[in-house]
């Protein structure tokens, strides 16, 4: 399955952009299976470039929190995720300014990610 955040503006406000770091939550509800997730990061500036690639294993009943550099103008990040558990796999993402606090408007859920099977 591949889910993406979509393209995600970040532009300065007062020069400073709001998203600083971008937390991920990832969460594999399977009780017995694993699933493996490629995450594919990149900065949006006149073109798509790529900046994180990670392949990732989430063993069963897992909860992993990865934290990526997010200080662009534009950013999205797509999540592949395969295996056994691929369907009971839940990823969150959280804008956090330079301070740790979240930014609200860069808060993506499980759900409200864009999909295709």
């Amino acid at each position: 399955m591949i889910l993406s955040t979509g393209p995600i503006e970040n532009n300065p406000v007062s020069n400073v952009r709001p998203t600083q770091q971008l937390t991920i939550k990832i969460d594999n509800r399977d009780l017995v299976d694993t699933s493996s997730i490629l995450i594919q990061g990149y900065y949006l500036i006149g073109t798509r470039t790529l900046y994180v690639l990670e392949l990732i294993s989430v063993d069963p009943n897992q909860v992993l929190t990865k934290n990526y550099y997010a200080d662009f103008d534009a950013f999205e990040f797509v999540f592949t995720t395969s295996g056994l558990a691929e369907q009971q796999v839940q990823i969150s993402v959280w804008g956090k300014d330079a301070d740790g606090q979240l930014v609200s408007a860069h808060r993506l859920v499980a759900s409200e990610q864009l999909g295709e099977a």
